[in-house]
C-alpha cells in the first residue's frame, strides 16, 4: 500500500474507533477533532515536507494540538518550531493481509469476551480473578484502494503489565483479524508504538514507514 492510501484508511478507522467526527480533508492531509483536554485535535500529514510542517507549527498555537507526520522523528525535529515537542516514542504505520484463522486458546483461567457496537469490534480478556488482562478493537473503513479491498483499522491493543508474556497480545490480535476478515475486510492497518512493533512484526504485519507524533504544549500519546 502507498502512504496516501494507508493513511486515508488509518485516519478513517481511527476516528471510528475513538468515536470522534470523521476526518476533514485539508491541503496537507487530514484534520481530526478529538476534543480531549490534552488532545484537542490532530493534523495528519501523509506526504510531509518542511514548509508544510513549519507552516502548521506556526499557525496552530493551541496546547494539546497534535501533528502525526509520516517521516522519521529526527527529520521532523528539524522542521518544528519552538513550543512543539517530539515525544520519545517513535511510531510506525503498518499493514497486513487479513485472513480467517482460529485464534489461539486462552491460557487457563482467562476468558475472552467480544462485543460489536457503533461499527467497532472489541475484544476483552479477563484474568482468573476477574480483572482486565488485555484488550483491543478494530473497525472497518472501506478505504483500501483498487488492489487491497476494504480495510480495517486496529486500535488500542494493550496487555496489562502483570499479564504479559502469556500470549494474550497474540490472542487479541488474531481474534481481531479474524473478525475483520469475516466481515469482508481484506487489509488491516494500524499505528504501532515501539513496544508493540515486535508483536505485530511476529504476526506478519509489514511496516509501511515511520509515524512521528508532535505535540504542542502538554499532551498525551495518541
Amino acid at each position: 500500500m502507498d502512504s496516501v492510501t494507508i493513511t486515508s484508511a488509518w485516519v478513517a478507522g481511527w476516528a471510528v474507533n475513538r468515536s470522534v467526527p470523521p476526518p476533514v480533508v485539508e491541503p496537507w492531509g487530514y484534520r481530526i477533532d478529538v476534543g480531549l483536554s490534552g488532545h484537542v485535535f490532530r493534523h495528519v500529514l501523509p506526504e510531509p515536507d518542511e514548509p508544510s510542517v513549519r507552516k502548521l507549527c506556526e499557525t496552530v498555537t493551541e496546547p494539546g494540538a497534535w501533528l502525526k507526520v509520516l517521516a522519521p522523528p529526527e527529520r521532523v525535529a528539524e522542521w518544528i518550531t519552538p513550543g512543539w515537542t517530539v515525544p520519545d516514542d517513535p511510531g510506525h504505520l503498518m499493514f497486513h493481509a487479513l485472513r480467517r484463522s482460529a485464534p489461539p486458546t486462552a491460557p487457563a483461567g482467562y476468558t475472552v469476551g467480544t462485543q460489536t457496537r457503533d461499527g467497532v469490534f472489541r475484544v476483552r480478556v479477563t484474568a482468573p480473578d476477574g480483572s482486565p488482562a488485555a484488550r483491543g478493537q478494530i473497525s472497518a473503513t472501506g478505504h483500501g484502494g483498487a488492489n487491497h479491498g476494504a480495510t480495517a483499522v486496529v486500535d488500542q491493543v494493550e496487555t496489562w503489565e502483570n499479564h504479559r508474556r502469556r500470549g494474550l497480545g497474540r490472542l487479541v490480535m488474531r481474534t481481531l483479524e479474524t473478525a475483520a476478515a469475516e466481515a469482508g475486510a481484506a487489509t488491516g492497518v494500524l499505528a504501532a508504538t515501539r513496544d508493540g512493533l515486535g508483536l505485530y512484526t511476529s504476526l506478519g504485519w509489514r511496516r509501511q514507514g515511520p509515524l512521528t507524533g508532535v505535540v504542542r504544549g502538554t499532551g498525551h500519546r495518541g
